[in-house]
C-alpha cells in the first residue's frame, strides 16, 4: 500500500512533457507582450522626464526672474556640450544669465542635469536644435514640438518608420506652455492636433 501510494505523487514523462509544451506557449504568447509592455512605460517615462526638465526650467526662471535655459549635452565640454550631440545624449537646466543658451562658467548655474536615454531611443525637435530658453515671464524663446522614438531597429531618425505605440509628442505653445500629444484617432501614433483624423499625425520621429 504504502509503494503504490508514493508512485502516485510522482509525473509521468508524458505529463511533464505537455506541461513544458504549455508552458512554452504561454511564454512565446506572453513575452513578446510583455516586451511591448516595458518598452511602451519607458517611453513614457521618458517623455515624462522631458517634460518635467521643461516645466522645471519654466518655473526657476519666473521664480529666480532671469532667463532659463534646457540644453543638449554631449558629455565632453561643459562649455560647448552640444557639438555632435543629440538630445537623446541627455540635457543640462541651467540660469542664462545673459540669455545667449550657453551656460557661462563662474556666471550661470547648474540647476540639474538628466541623464542619456536609452541606446534605443531617440529624441528630436523642431526649432529646438540645441537649447529651449524660458524667459522670467514664462515664455519661451519659440514654439514647436520634441518627438522621442523607440528605434531599436536603428534607422536614420528622419526616416524611421512610425509603429503604433512607439513614439510620444511634446508640444511646446506659443507661451512656453507643455503639453503631450494626444492620440485622438487611438492608432498608437500622436497628433500634432486634437483632430481624429490620420491626416493630423506626426509622419516622422523628426517633427
Amino acid at each position: 500500500m504504502c509503494n503504490n501510494s508514493a508512485k502516485s505523487l510522482g509525473f509521468t514523462l508524458v505529463e511533464l512533457m505537455i506541461t513544458l509544451a504549455i508552458a512554452g506557449i504561454l511564454m512565446t504568447v506572453g513575452i513578446p507582450s510583455f516586451n511591448s509592455t516595458i518598452s511602451s512605460t519607458r517611453l513614457t517615462g521618458y517623455a515624462n522626464e522631458f517634460v518635467t526638465a521643461l516645466n522645471l526650467a519654466r518655473s526657476e526662471a519666473v521664480k529666480r526672474g532671469i532667463s532659463v535655459t534646457v540644453r543638449k549635452v554631449d558629455n565632453k565640454s561643459f562649455t560647448n556640450r552640444d557639438a555632435g550631440a543629440n538630445w537623446e545624449d541627455g540635457w543640462d537646466v541651467f540660469t542664462d544669465t545673459d540669455s545667449d543658451g550657453d551656460f557661462d562658467t563662474g556666471i550661470d548655474v547648474l540647476i540639474r542635469t538628466f541623464p542619456p536615454l536609452q541606446a534605443s531611443y531617440i529624441l528630436s525637435g523642431n526649432n529646438f536644435s540645441n537649447f529651449i530658453r524660458y524667459k522670467s515671464s514664462g515664455q519661451s524663446n519659440t514654439f514647436g514640438s520634441f518627438v522621442i522614438c523607440e528605434n531599436s531597429d536603428n534607422i536614420e531618425r528622419s526616416n524611421a518608420v512610425l509603429k503604433a505605440n512607439k513614439s510620444r509628442l511634446i508640444i511646446v505653445n506659443a507661451t512656453g506652455r507643455v503639453r503631450m500629444g494626444l492620440d485622438a484617432n487611438n492608432d498608437g501614433i500622436p497628433n500634432t492636433n486634437s483632430t481624429a483624423t490620420a491626416v493630423s499625425n506626426i509622419t516622422s520621429c523628426t517633427p
